[in-house]
């Protein structure tokens, strides 16, 4: 039998599963695990971890015990709480940013600091740790104008504010009635930036880099942009906001001298580097940095990429990134559009069954990811969560992409599913003109 490599990865929504498929789609045998994991991830191959863990401490021994040659890790917590510096320490090879280089998305204050010391383009800001001079400050500017929290806030933490009163009952919100807890105990207030949004992600073992197809995320809970802010309900890539020019611009005034500052900081960057771009009239800006992959433009942009990703992540983790063997589908589109629990972002019900899953893989170039899905007593699949799964797929053109990932999402019922009938329309329009 041919040796087998072996991989756990860390986190259990429609991202983790994303990064599980990519990997099996090597030609090198895997043996997977996951903690937590999911439903759709059990199905594909992966083994659960099925011993009680209450310490990345005790996964870094769990995956001693288990000879895990690869450890991916998906969400942003564990990497700020310094999981990889844990494995790290136990001889284990983890694939992520230590805690140190985690603060780029940690802490809104460190990375806003960061751009302004090393002169990388981003909107103008200061930092408060006091309501009373927060408020100042707001009087001073006026509004339009951009509240943050500076701690991690599952992608919730940026307030927009059209007028002062709204940033004022934003700043009641978070000094006040402790919203967003410690994550809120330090805030960025930042000019309203003007543009369409980009997502860059940029695979990088601190010193070589690779960029990733841009991706376009859609926020928001309807249609055409409106509704409240979600975690995301789709993505497509690539995203034709960023043409070959503006990519290259982006790379020398934003990649570059971010890996760099990094390095100056004495925190090199090793993972992924999730840049949120804001396309002004004035050029590129950074909106912020993620110290991981995103969800849902994960599940859009790892279908384009032809490589090895064990041998990628391991890379990454090594300083070895140059040596990859790394190629783009520059000739496909690709589309995936997340199907939501009803009455998400806010309260939604859990258990309702799910049905249609294997009808919509039957379809040809797609995949269905889990997020929000368990097994009840009858080993049905239920929704468990605010956003359920995620239907991607892939084609020559973007218009048929499209079309075939909402013909997967026509296939799957449950009640109350919630979804964008608009994702990559801006794409579509775009691509038109």
């Amino acid at each position: 039998m041919d040796f087998m490599n072996s991989v756990l990865i860390v986190g259990g929504g429609g991202r983790e599963h994303a990064l599980l498929k990519a990997l099996l789609r090597s030609d090198r045998a895997l043996c997977m695990f996951a903690y937590p994991g999911n439903p759709g991830m059990e199905r594909d191959g992966c083994m659960l971890v099925n011993q009680p863990i209450g310490s990345w401490d005790d996964l870094a021994k769990w995956a001693c015990e288990n000879e895990i040659d690869l450890t991916v890790v998906g969400p942003e917590v564990p990497l700020a709480e310094g999981i990889v510096d844990v494995f790290n320490k136990e001889g284990l090879t983890i694939f992520g940013p230590s805690a140190a280089a985690a603060r780029i998305e940690g802490s809104k204050a460190f990375s806003k600091n960061l751009m302004r010391k090393y002169k990388i383009p981003t909107a103008d800001f200061e930092v408060f740790t006091a309501k009373d001079k927060a408020l100042a400050y707001l009087e001073e500017k006026g509004a339009p104008i951009v509240v943050k929290v500076s701690g991690l806030a599952a992608g919730k933490g940026a307030i927009v504010c059209d007028t002062l009163d709204e940033a004022r009952l934003a700043l009641d919100d978070i000094f006040d009635n402790k919203s967003f807890g410690e994550a809120g105990q330090t805030v960025v207030i930042e000019e309203k930036m003007s543009g369409e949004e980009a997502s860059v992600f940029v695979l990088t073992d601190g010193k070589s880099y690779k960029i990733l197809p841009v991706a376009q995320d859609h926020k928001t809970i309807g249609d055409n942009d409106t509704g409240p802010n979600t975690g995301g309900m789709g993505a497509y890539a690539p995203a034709p906001v960023v043409d070959a020019a503006l990519l290259s611009a982006i790379e020398k005034e934003i990649i570059v001298p971010t890996l760099a500052a990094m390095e100056k900081e004495k925190s090199r960057y090793r993972g992924v580097l999730f840049v949120g771009i804001m396309v002004t009239k004035e050029g590129p800006r950074v909106i912020e940095y993620n110290c991981r992959f995103g969800d849902p433009e994960t599940q859009a942009i790892l279908p384009l990429v032809q490589c090895d990703w064990y041998e990628a992540f391991r890379a990454c983790a090594k300083g070895k990134l140059s040596g990859v063997k790394w190629s783009v589908d520059s000739d496909k589109y690709c589309v995936s559009v997340v199907l939501a629990s009803k009455g998400y972002p806010g309260k939604f019900e859990k258990g309702k069954v799910i049905t249609g899953i294997e009808m919509a893989e039957e379809k040809g170039s797609l995949d269905v990811y889990f997020a929000g899905v368990n097994l009840d007593s009858e080993e049905r699949l239920v929704t468990n969560g605010g956003r359920v799964l995620a239907v991607s797929a892939w084609a020559p053109d973007l218009t048929d992409a499209v079309a075939q990932a909402y013909d997967g999402v026509a296939e799957i019922k449950f009640a109350g599913k919630t979804f964008r009938r608009d994702i990559a329309a801006k794409g579509l329009k775009k691509s038109k003109l």
